[in-house]
């Protein structure tokens, strides 16, 4: 009997000082700091209460209710997700801009190169450009349906440009004669081995095509890397990663201690599990951000769209006045080939020209590159782009080191013993985890599925290799054709719908001499052709010479 009074005794005696324990604990800081953060609890305990009810959070004594628990859990889901933004933020509204800034420079330096080729042209050979305006005209409406996303083969539709170009002006030089549809259909089969023009189509259409797709897939590459960036930074955060944020960021709270912040390592492992899927970006994404480098490196060199661009109009006349010069030849090749066409009937009526220019444009010097559009030049957009480029490789691998900072989530330079490990306030044991899925099947805070990759992570890895893919191809000159958008209204670069490697080195032989073409025995063969081209009239010929003279001004 004796004995069990005395357990009796010893046992109120040790519940009276728990209780008294129990007592000297308060929770006002947990009060004050939950109302700095905004909270509005029905009830914070003044007191620490027994845990048993929390499902997150260590079940000791603790100043939270389940109510705060859940507000906690949601609250810590907001604040991962707008961290997450934050972080993204700069890298998102980099795409954003830049993508505008090329787009804009592109589309206003094919606006300038037309509207300054029209007015000199206008200017300089007025009537016989005027009446014929419309080949130009087609030749930068193509373009820019390339540029913008349009199912156009740019070596076919140069090919086009040349060929009517050569109808145009062989119906103006032999206005004497009735050309036909049929007789100039006749003439485009021979363009390539009558070579009127000179080299200048060949020359052209490398640089062209080049300059073209390398600009249309560079700013689609900017596109892409825009909608990935914006994609994936609206993360998804699963069950377990709530879990183990809110046990991070809030179960501090519920201690009695709101200040202490979680040590580093402890952060890092949380932020890994619940961005593996993302870190599983990266190697896709760095070798999408090494192809745009190519690329742009590309922009700065043999690619230049703005070096192509700004002097074609000079380069389209010097194949004019190569046509003037071979006229003689040129028509008397077309004769053989195609047959004399009928006579008019008719005496050619003089065209006077008012003025005709004893000089030619002046040359064309790459040191005098304006700022042709958008009030830049491609070369400082490119310098610029590069530089944010390069710095947004390991972006997604690197996410969890930036989030796991001092002023953001972590105590930092702190002591190992004075920042929250989980469970109370000192030293994380636990090593840090790697990046990706499957180095988290380890993960001591985060429980993660290895076996379920997020299809939508993968969605956007997909897109990433192709887009590479395409980059790669427009180093090397050569397109791959997209799916045609044009009719939507699409964006710049949305490419167009071949499916083919279409490659843009142009083979061909240098020399301008022109060949003899065979006789096509499908054309109106005359008996006799001249030996030389029928005799033209002089003021016809003058005419037209206009259109073989370069410009004295720009």
């Amino acid at each position: 009997m004796l004995r069990l009074e005395t357990i009796l005794c010893t046992f109120s005696v040790l519940s009276v000082a728990a209780r008294a324990d129990f007592k000297a604990r308060n929770c006002s800081e947990v009060r004050e700091a939950c109302v700095g953060k905004g909270f509005s609890f029905t009830q914070v305990p003044h007191l620490e209460i027994p845990g048993e009810h929390l499902r997150i959070c260590p079940q000791g004594n603790t100043c939270c209710t389940l109510e705060m628990e859940d507000k906690f859990g949601q609250q810590s889901k907001q604040d991962f997700e707008n961290l997450v933004d934050e972080m993204s933020h700069e890298l998102r509204t980099t795409f954003v801009s830049r993508h505008k800034r090329f787009d804009e420079f592109f589309l206003e330096l094919l606006e300038n190169t037309e509207r300054s080729l029209n007015e000199m042209f206008v200017r300089t050979y007025g009537k016989p450009y005027m009446q014929n305006s419309e080949v130009f005209e087609n030749l930068f409406a193509e373009l820019k349906r390339y540029y913008t996303g349009g199912n156009v083969n740019l070596e076919e539709m140069l090919n086009d440009f040349w060929s009517r170009l050569l109808e145009r002006m062989f119906t103006l030089l032999n206005s004497q004669y009735v050309i036909t549809e049929d007789y100039l259909e006749c003439i485009s089969k021979y363009t390539d081995q009558l070579k009127p023009f000179g080299d200048v189509p060949r020359k052209l259409k490398a640089q062209v095509t080049r300059a073209f797709i390398a600009a249309r897939t560079f700013v689609q590459g900017l596109s892409v890397g825009r909608e990935v960036a914006q994609r994936v930074s609206k993360v998804s955060s699963t069950p377990a990663c709530i879990r183990a944020l809110t046990k991070m960021l809030y179960c501090t709270f519920c201690r009695g201690m709101p200040a202490v912040k979680p040590c580093k390592n402890y952060c890092l492992n949380v932020m890994k599990g619940c961005l593996a899927n993302q870190a599983d970006l990266d190697p896709e994404w760095n070798q999408y951000i090494d192809a745009m480098l190519l690329v742009a490196q590309r922009l700065e060199g043999p690619f230049n769209i703005e070096s192509v661009m700004e002097p074609i109009d000079v380069k389209i006349s010097e194949a004019i006045m190569n046509m003037q010069d071979n006229s003689a030849q040129v028509s008397y090749r077309v004769f053989q080939g195609c047959g004399q066409p009928k006579p008019a009937g008719i005496t050619r009526s003089a065209r006077g020209v008012s003025d005709v220019f004893n000089a030619r444009f002046r040359p064309y010097s790459p040191e005098e590159r304006p700022t042709t559009a958008a009030g830049t030049s491609l070369d400082r957009l490119v310098v610029d782009i590069k530089e944010k480029l390069k710095l947004s490789k390991k972006f997604w691998s690197n996410l969890p080191e930036a989030m796991c900072v001092e002023d953001r989530v972590t105590a930092g330079n702190a002591s190992d013993e004075d920042c929250w490990n989980g469970h109370t306030k000192g030293r994380y044991f636990p090593e840090v985890q790697k990046d990706g899925l499957t180095n988290q099947v380890n993960n001591p805070e985060v429980s993660v599925d290895i076996t379920r990759p997020d299809t939508f992570i993968r969605q956007q890895i997909m897109a990433l290799r192709v887009m590479t893919n395409k980059l790669k191809n427009a180093y090397n000159g050569n397109d791959i054709y997209f799916q045609d958008s044009s009719d939507e209204g699409s964006g710049s670069g949305s490419g167009s719908g071949c499916t083919e490697v279409c490659p843009t080195y142009m083979d061909g032989a240098d020399a301008t001499e022109i060949p003899v073409v065979k006789a096509d025995r499908s054309g109106p063969v005359g008996d006799s052709a001249s030996l030389y081209a029928p005799s033209v009239a002089l003021p016809a010929m003058l005419a037209l010479s206009a259109l073989a003279l370069h410009r004295q001004w720009r």
